[in-house]
């Protein structure tokens, strides 16, 4: 007789004993069990993740599926790796379709099984995955039923730069491919310790206080937002050689509301715009010529900027975040980085990060960039 599937505390969870059960026929008509036994031939692979789980394997999965919500920065992670594509099973697709970007890098791209940000145990055990990637703060809510199912789930964060290196490590391993996360790593520091060389000797007096303000238009409303203090967006500003004015009153979890007033009381030197459904330097030129905009100090030396993207921003949790860190750098300090060329830099990163042909980024990246990249 099959035993129910017990919580932690000893408690049955009979929600999960029949969803098991529900799936079981789905699964035996896939198959078999969703996951991959270690063969003779095959040693287990054991690999720590982002929450301190050990979390084995058959071996590196050849069946990948990305599920949760603000799967972006997994998905665009994962193809940092060659082989991306040919274990990517299924992946999530939300507000930010990834597959613009990623139908470039994957010629079967068009056959990969989409989810609902919201999709379940239910939607996901019958693609048969080696591994589900999550982010962590998935855990409860969706972790959980999968691991309840013996499917392999390996949460990854990828919100610091700390975690990122980090995060990028436990894909090599996964992957078995610990070269390219080395290399991964060795192109992301190389650029970080420039930007760290040349603000090095900043005192707190050198560095300018600095807004980046997320600016939204929905419904004819005007929103203004900045990120929380613990957010990648604080910290690119930081890194950058900036000082963020609005720290101190943004100490929560996520975007906090703010006012003109107090965007004119905090006085920034330099204002940065993130827009993500329009090109923020149409927003940024909007601004300019508005009267009440034109009375702060930022605007009136010319230094309101619009945040740049290609297809995606380059402010969020996602590759792209070391362009942005590049950027700001050079917006923040450009006597201390005279020579930076953002297309430049654009061009590079694409093809080393992502294997893209020069003439491919100048054909599908560089017509898309938006904001004041130059």
């Amino acid at each position: 007789m099959k035993q129910p599937i017990l919580h932690p505390d000893g408690s049955k969870n009979w929600t999960i004993l029949l969803l098991g059960l529900a799936l079981l026929p789905i699964l035996a008509a896939c198959g078999g069990t969703p996951t991959a036994a270690p063969t003779a031939t095959t040693a287990p692979l054991v690999v720590t993740d982002a929450l301190g789980r050990t979390v084995t394997l058959g071996g590196p999965p050849e069946r990948i599926v990305i599920a949760g919500k603000s799967s972006l920065t997994l998905v665009d992670t994962l193809y940092l790796f060659p082989d991306a594509g040919e274990r990517l099973t299924g992946l999530v697709v939300g507000r930010q379709p990834v597959g613009e970007f990623i139908s470039l890098l994957d010629p079967a791209w068009g056959a990969k099984t989409t989810l609902a940000p919201d999709a379940g145990a239910e939607q996901i055990a019958p693609l048969r995955p080696d591994a589900v990637l999550l982010r962590s703060f998935m855990a409860e809510k969706l972790g959980r039923s999968l691991e309840e199912l013996g499917l392999p789930v390996v949460y990854l964060d990828l919100e610091t730069p700390e975690q990122y290196f980090r995060d990028v490590a436990i894909l090599g391993k996964l992957l078995g491919d610990e070269e390219r996360a080395a290399a991964i790593a060795d192109f992301y520091q190389s650029r970080l310790d420039r930007i760290a060389g040349a603000t090095a000797d900043l005192r707190d007096e050198d560095r300018p206080r600095v807004l980046l303000v997320q600016y939204g238009d929905k419904g004819g409303e005007i929103a203004l937002n900045v990120p929380s203090a613990s957010w990648l967006q604080t910290t690119e500003v930081e890194l950058a050689g900036g000082a963020p004015v609005w720290k101190e009153a943004a100490q929560g979890g996520g975007w906090t509301v703010v006012n003109f007033e107090q965007i004119a009381a905090w006085d920034p030197e330099l204002i940065f715009l993130v827009s993500y459904k329009t090109d923020s330097a149409q927003v940024a030129a909007r601004l300019k010529a508005d009267p009440q905009w034109q009375s702060l100090g930022a605007v009136q030396a010319g230094r309101l900027y619009g945040f740049p993207a290609d297809i995606f921003s380059w402010d969020q949790p996602d590759p792209r975040w070391l362009l942005g860190v590049t950027w700001l750098a050079g917006r923040t300090h450009p006597d201390r980085f005279p020579d930076l060329d953002m297309v430049q830099e654009v061009s590079r990163f694409f093809q080393e990060m992502y294997g893209m042909e020069e003439t491919a980024v100048a054909e599908q990246i560089l017509p898309r960039l938006r904001g004041d990249v130059e």
